[in-house]
């Protein structure tokens, strides 16, 4: 469907006069009232009645006395406490009514899926904050046109299962069987591409199609976006992307730091695009980009999600990644910058003070706006060498400017060797390497930027080891343990039994 320009300045005109309407954000205020609205929707569950949020609401200060009745849940234990009465039929367990969906997470912690109910009021929500989203795009100088072009998403397969009375998918399956009807003409690869389970199906589609759409904007995760436009590119004979989509000029990334794909991706353009950072996870919405001057997230303080922000202290932090009951948890209001936290969440789904998994710091606590510096599984602590995710990120990238390679992929971990600790990398590359020269640079460039780090490699941490890989075998690991596509991440951190497996697997 293609529509004359003017819709695309009408569009513009409306995001324009809307952000000055809205003025500032107060999200400190949003916040409070987000909890209050949460406690009073859920007061009468099992839930809320078992944790009486009643006195909670009368109380002087709900906020606190939120966090002083309730514990903090990980999937496991809100699972087998709670959730797990929705799946024998029970009603008004943690949210009003029961859900009408089930997000499978795509599991890069954990053996087998989770499986997180997604309410009516989470559809609402993630849909507010994705027009939220849309309504920021005029903060990126981006011309009319731009609000005419389809928007090519690639997520999980639409086609959800249904089981007792409900429907289960990942959260991008979810979320695209939802939108809004005034967004189908504008949405790609469509509704009967967007349903093919095959991943490796649905993308033969999408570039047997591609010529045929005028593709604006890109969504989906970095390494599957990747493989898409590739074959796309490889279809049609291609030197990139742009000759079959020359008005491509913004890609949302989501799920993981766009960091480490950022050279292997450009590769496949003929121009620069403006790229978004995006943090949807299977529990809801939680942050997106809102201005250029910052690759930092806005968190969404408005729409059904309650956060809380545990300071990233070692010893508050189990060997499973869950926290312990004495860590205390902060509100946005006593939150300062540059420090790690683990975010808790409380949602419009029934998640209550829900550990999400990941590690994040405050760029800008008066805008809200936040980077994801890891996971509380993954963040690589043997022998006390502290290095969060994006330190590692920043480390593979720092190995591509010195080297001039590209190093999509990586995994690593702190394995034994003769009763000695090392840390074994394996870099995802096309390039042809030195893995000796590449294991040094990788270890300066962390000494650099961690002191912890250095202090571990003069004691326990006997050294750093690297063996380069093509990328494929990471893509055909996740295709192996999971599906391909959709939400699937590989994980930057592994166990060792599960680097065994790995390592198994590639030497195959």
């Amino acid at each position: 469907m293609k529509h004359t320009p003017i819709i695309g300045h009408i569009i513009k005109g409306f995001i324009d006069v809307r952000d000055k309407l809205t003025g500032d954000k107060n999200p400190v205020k949003e916040q409070e009232e987000v909890l209050e609205k949460l406690l009073k929707k859920a007061k009468n569950t099992a839930f809320g009645k078992h944790y009486k949020f009643k006195n909670i609401l009368d109380s002087e200060s709900p906020a606190d006395a939120f966090a002083k009745a309730i514990p903090y849940f990980d999937y496991n234990r809100i699972n087998e406490e709670w959730w797990q009465k929705l799946h024998e039929g029970e009603e008004d367990v943690t949210w009003p009514g029961t859900p009408d969906y089930f997000a499978l997470s795509s599991g890069t912690t954990g053996k087998t899926s989770k499986r997180i109910p997604v309410t009516d009021d989470m559809i609402d929500a993630i849909r507010k904050t994705g027009v939220e989203q849309v309504f920021a795009l005029s903060n990126f100088d981006l011309p009319p046109d731009f609000f005419e072009l389809g928007i090519l998403m690639l997520g999980s397969s639409t086609d959800l299962n249904k089981v007792e009375g409900h429907e289960e998918g990942e959260i991008s399956g979810i979320s695209a069987s939802n939108i809004p009807n005034w967004f189908r003409g504008y949405y790609k690869p469509g509704e009967e591409i967007a349903e093919i389970d095959d991943w490796d199906e649905r993308v033969q589609k999408i570039a047997k199609e591609a010529a045929n759409w005028d593709i604006g904007a890109l969504s989906g995760i970095p390494s599957w976006i990747e493989l898409m436009l590739q074959k796309v590119i490889e279809y049609h004979g291609l030197k990139n992307i742009h000759e079959i989509w020359p008005n491509l000029q913004v890609y949302t990334s989501g799920g993981v730091a766009f960091g480490p794909y950022k050279k292997s991706f450009n590769a496949l353009l003929g121009k620069p695009i403006t790229v978004i950072d995006t943090y949807l996870a299977s529990e809801g919405f939680v942050a997106f980009q809102a201005r250029p001057e910052t690759d930092a997230m806005q968190l969404s303080t408005d729409s059904g999600i309650y956060f809380e922000f545990v300071p990233f202290e070692p010893e508050y932090i189990q060997q499973d990644g869950s926290l312990s009951d004495d860590a205390s948890a902060l509100k946005l209001s006593e939150v300062k910058e540059g420090q790690d936290y683990v975010l808790i969440i409380s949602t419009v789904s029934g998640a209550w003070r829900y550990l999400i998994g990941d590690t994040i710091e405050f760029t800008d606590v008066k805008r809200a706006e936040i980077k994801i510096t890891g996971r509380t599984k993954f963040f690589l602590n043997t022998v006390g060498s502290q290095l969060s995710v994006n330190k590692l990120d920043d480390g593979v990238q720092e190995l591509e400017e010195k080297f001039g390679i590209r190093i999509p992929e990586y995994t690593l971990c702190a394995k034994r060797i003769d009763g000695e600790f090392y840390h074994c990398w394996y870099l995802g590359t096309e390039d042809k390497t030195d893995d000796e020269e590449l294991a040094k640079a990788l270890d300066e460039s962390l000494k650099n930027a961690n002191k912890n780090y250095k202090v571990a490699r003069s004691k326990a941490l006997k050294g750093v080891k690297v063996v380069s890989v093509l990328p494929s075998v990471f893509h055909d690991w996740n295709g192996k343990n999971k599906k391909k596509g959709g939400q699937v991440k590989m994980e930057r951190v592994m166990g060792e039994e599960k680097f065994k497996e790995w390592e198994a697997f590639v030497n195959e």
